[in-house]
């Protein structure tokens, strides 16, 4: 994603908003399943992920900044979108039941299901255990890739914060996973 594709969207080009938010949405839709679980009482995280993507296309004509900026600016919008559907979901006090997944993944028998959901429900455990701001470093960095600055754009803080806080998680999860004698690999 360049400028010029950033700066023709803005202008309301729509082959260039469409190319931009194709663009956007595997990486948004990443980080929100990343912040929620794959279905939550109210919002999947593939909902949020489009109201992200929306309010990304009703902010676009007010974005003042070039392409490197508007990543952070993306990822605030969702942290704040997934931050609501939190919120959401805390009121909400009904007894949801699980959704069938939209595909099916062929390629894998039953037991390689068994074992990726064991491995999955492993580190959503251990990940639990950090702070909400370690949390959600090791997923800005590690899930959609941001670099230190981008995050500490995203969550107001400086990259310095960022890099500590995701060295302390790191070495958080080491500590936890070596104590139960797991390994997640």
């Amino acid at each position: 994603m360049g400028d010029g594709l950033l700066a023709d969207a803005a202008a309301g080009d729509r082959h260039a908003v469409n190319r931009l938010l194709a663009h956007l949405q595997p990486a948004v839709i990443r980080y929100c399943r990343g912040r929620l679980a794959i279905t939550t009482a109210r919002h999947s995280a593939d909902d949020v992920a489009q109201e992200v993507l929306l309010a990304v296309f009703a902010a676009l004509p007010r974005f003042q900044g070039n392409a490197d900026g508007f990543l952070a600016f993306v990822y605030g919008i969702a942290r704040h979108k997934v931050a609501d559907a939190h919120r959401a979901n805390g009121r909400d006090k009904s007894a949801p039941v699980e959704e069938l997944p939209d595909t099916t993944d062929n390629e894998l028998g039953p037991d390689e299901h068994v074992v990726r959901n064991e491995l999955r429900s492993g580190i959503h455990h251990y990940l639990e255990l950090l702070t909400d701001n370690q949390r959600e470093v090791l997923q800005l960095r590690v899930l959609v890739g941001l670099s230190s600055e981008e995050v500490a754009h995203v969550m107001e803080t400086t990259s310095s914060a960022v890099r500590v806080a995701q060295h302390r998680a790191l070495k958080t999860l080491r500590r936890l996973i070596d104590a139960d004698g797991n390994t997640l690999a």
